[in-house]
């Protein structure tokens, strides 16, 4: 720390998710907290993001890791209002809903399926025809043959999310280090006791890897860690209208559009295996106009304003990795959310914090438990 004193706990990684951690350990009075973060708050995914919350319209089952996510969800309205009243910024939690287009015969099954599983399992969602979803969207394409609305799937804006936890951080005597890179978590005797970053070792009673993408970049001890965090290239283009022509987020099985409050609509994204590469391409930009031109032909008339290109953290089996590692006292892992680290931070903020302080929901986490990974390798040998 500032002082010279050790931190009690760091946490590596300043996008949503570390933020999120921070802020809960916080609230929970957790003692000294110093974030690292290897460039600038905010700045990778969680900026990158087009920041919808819409586990429902993403979904193709409801077990244990859907439900997580909509618990995840749920919390975004108290959220909003907490972190307007800590630090005065507005997070542009919108929560008009989300609809999901058919635009063809093939894509009608696909909604059809959908639509019978959420509805078997309860979940809040309308079947719409196309004279409904006209008139819900009217500046969407005529071939539209029906859609499903899912009422209780929003967005946020999670560029203005990044700045309240950002700015809650340094009201609230969190220390965040920008452009310092850890290079490693130290182990002693079976313990993590601090990490090494590129301005020397910090001694810690606790690390948080929440690093994203760049998670398995972390050297650990004199080994590595059982799992592998691989970035994910998405790309997304940014058109500009002269008013908001669009009420919902809207998706397709192809793709998106995110409509923001001031005339702005995002359409996403790819999902391209292309290592640390952030470059935007003109075939990825190509595909997106097409996704956007599909689902509103207004938007060809629409000026491009921006693109961009952001890196998820993917682990192999899809979900995150949440929790401690067995034979690393003291290290709690908050990684691989791949695209979901907008949606999951509140929920992870709070297990990790409670997993941190004796909190019992932290049972929630055993699903997604580091020590999942040493079991199957384990079991391959």
């Amino acid at each position: 720390m500032k002082n010279g004193k050790a931190a009690g706990t760091i946490v590596i990684g300043g996008g949503i998710i570390g933020l999120s951690i921070a802020r809960e350990l916080h609230k929970k009075g957790a003692g000294r907290i110093l974030l690292l973060e290897k460039g600038g708050c905010g700045a990778e995914a969680s900026w990158a993001a087009a920041g919808m919350l819409g586990p429902q319209a993403e979904t193709e089952d409801t077990g244990v890791f859907f439900a997580l996510c909509s618990a995840s969800r749920d919390l975004y309205p108290g959220l909003a209002a907490e972190l307007s009243a800590e630090t005065g910024v507005d997070i542009g939690l919108d929560r008009q809903g989300t609809l999901y287009l058919a635009l063809s015969d093939e894509d009608h099954q696909h909604l059809l399926g959908k639509y019978k599983y959420q509805q078997q399992a309860g979940l809040d969602l309308e079947y719409l025809s196309q004279e409904q979803v006209l008139k819900a969207e009217p500046n969407i394409s005529s071939n539209v043959v029906a859609g499903l609305r899912f009422s209780n799937d929003w967005q946020v804006d999670n560029r203005k999310l990044c700045e309240a936890l950002v700015r809650y951080a340094a009201t609230n005597d969190i220390e965040i280090r920008e452009n310092t890179a850890v290079e490693q978590i130290v182990v002693e005797n079976g313990r993590v006791t601090g990490v090494e970053t590129n301005g020397g070792r910090i001694r810690a009673e606790t690390v948080i890897l929440a690093g994203g993408a760049w998670s398995s970049l972390v050297k650990f001890g004199q080994s590595k860690l059982p799992f592998d965090v691989e970035p994910v290239r998405g790309q997304i283009l940014e058109f500009t209208t002269s008013s908001r022509m669009i009420r919902h987020v809207i998706y397709t099985p192809r793709g998106y559009i995110v409509p923001r409050a001031d005339g702005r609509v995002l359409a996403g994204s790819t999902t391209e295996h292309a290592g640390f590469a952030k470059e935007v391409t003109r075939p990825a930009l190509t595909q997106l106009r097409q996704i956007a031109n599909e689902i509103s032909p207004l938007l060809a008339e629409s000026e491009i304003t921006n693109s961009w290109s952001g890196l998820r953290p993917f682990v192999s089996d899809g979900l995150p990795v949440l929790g401690p590692l067995s034979g690393a006292e003291g290290l709690i892992i908050a990684s691989g959310h791949y695209r979901n680290g907008i949606l999951l931070g509140p929920i992870t903020g709070k297990l990790i914090a409670g997993l941190l302080t004796g909190d019992d929901d932290a049972v929630c986490l055993r699903p997604y438990a580091p020590d999942r990974f040493l079991t199957r390798t384990a079991g391959m040998a």
